[in-house]
């Protein structure tokens, strides 16, 4: 990688020598210097971060695509081209959390508790056979996917990943909580709040194939999304200024929901009329269990419900953005090991379902760093 031109951001921490528990299962030791990219990122290679690059490449040949890895805040390894900001599928889904607590934070949302139907009346009149169920959906439940709208179970009875629903929850936050439209979102809440602030370099946008084709979909380059995943490994502190509060940051990545709440039965129950998806087509859409690791749109190292722990050989912190079949797109972050890892365009994909991809992936990077370092 070429260092020329590039400029990093260091600011020492009041309690840069003390162990801090910021994050998730196990917490992780703040470092002497806290690294943040400026307009570009810094890099080393990964022997001078305690990395094993043999490791590195053997993540790089599993996955195929495009990626990079970050640790202690430094670029250190990267393959294929970074920079291109395509579509990352369900990876975006903790930018919406992300913005979800930013609004309670602005007092655009009194919490998150707030019932969608306060912004969203025809959620007031649907399924009179079901008591009205879909009433007394709130915020907290759409950022969980246990919202129940579009099947007959009642909001927080059980877990439905469901395109229908995301596209409701974004349209209901950033149209009507945010006061933007398709075309100003970018610019109003997107750059604004969150991707200005921490310097992104390829435009991310939330509309990745334009305003009128499943608005609300992501497109970020691989190395932008690392920045992402840098600000939630510090807490939602960039450089010295909060994005997003620590208890926000700490909620959203490490409260997933109970891993005895059941999945969908999957039975059809009435939408708003004109109700678009963000993806999947099926109604009604019940693709995958929640495998008691699933927190607020995060995918977390939780435990299921026979205990058995989601990647086994990871660290239990981790937590991670995943879209498309296998997570063949996404972005990961592993606190105890300070150490972040983006990708998309991989051909995990491509692979069985069983064993889990991405646990062979994690356990690589796990054992890439050293002890100690």
């Amino acid at each position: 990688m070429n260092t020329t031109g590039m400029s990093t951001m260091i600011k020492t921490s009041p309690a840069a020598v003390l162990c801090v528990s910021l994050l998730s299962f196990s917490g992780i030791c703040a470092l002497a210097q806290d690294v943040f990219p400026g307009k570009t990122w810094e890099t080393r290679t990964p022997e001078d971060v305690g990395l094993d690059a043999a490791q590195l490449d053997a993540v790089r040949d599993f996955m195929g695509g495009r990626g990079c890895v970050v640790r202690h805040g430094y670029l250190v390894y990267s393959w294929g081209d970074i920079a291109a900001a395509d579509d990352v599928a369900s990876a975006l889904k903790p930018w919406i959390s992300h913005f979800l607590f930013v609004a309670v934070e602005e007092g655009l949302l009194p919490n998150v508790d707030a019932r969608v139907a306060e912004y969203v009346p025809c959620l007031e009149s649907l399924n009179p056979e079901l008591g009205h169920k879909d009433r007394a959906i709130t915020f907290r439940h759409m950022a969980n996917q246990i919202s129940c709208y579009g099947v007959k179970e009642a909001p927080g009875t059980a877990f439905d990943y469901n395109d229908w629903q995301m596209a409701l929850f974004w349209d209901t936050l950033f149209l009507k909580v945010y006061g933007a439209s398709h075309e100003s979102v970018d610019e109003k809440v997107l750059h604004a709040r969150l991707t200005d602030p921490i310097q992104c370099e390829d435009n991310p946008s939330f509309l990745a194939f334009g305003p009128g084709d499943r608005a609300g979909r992501l497109a970020v380059s691989p190395r932008d999304f690392a920045r992402f995943g840098l600000l939630y490994l510090h807490g939602g502190n960039w450089n010295g200024k909060q994005l997003i509060r620590a208890e926000h940051v700490r909620e959203a990545t490490t409260t997933p929901v109970p891993a005895t709440l059941p999945r969908t039965r999957g039975e059809a129950a009435e939408l708003c009329p004109e109700q678009r998806t963000m993806g999947s087509q099926k109604i009604p859409d019940n693709q995958t269990d929640h495998d008691g690791s699933y927190s607020w749109l995060w995918w977390v190292n939780g435990v299921d419900a026979d205990g058995n722990r989601k990647w086994p050989d990871a660290p239990p912190d981790l937590f991670a953005a995943l879209g498309h079949r296998n997570g063949m797109r996404g972005m990961a972050v592993i606190p105890s090991l300070d150490l972040i890892v983006s990708w998309n365009d991989t051909v995990l994909g491509d692979m069985p379902e069983e064993p889990e991809p991405l646990a062979t992936v994690f356990s690589l990077l796990a054992q890439a760093a050293r002890p100690g370092s």
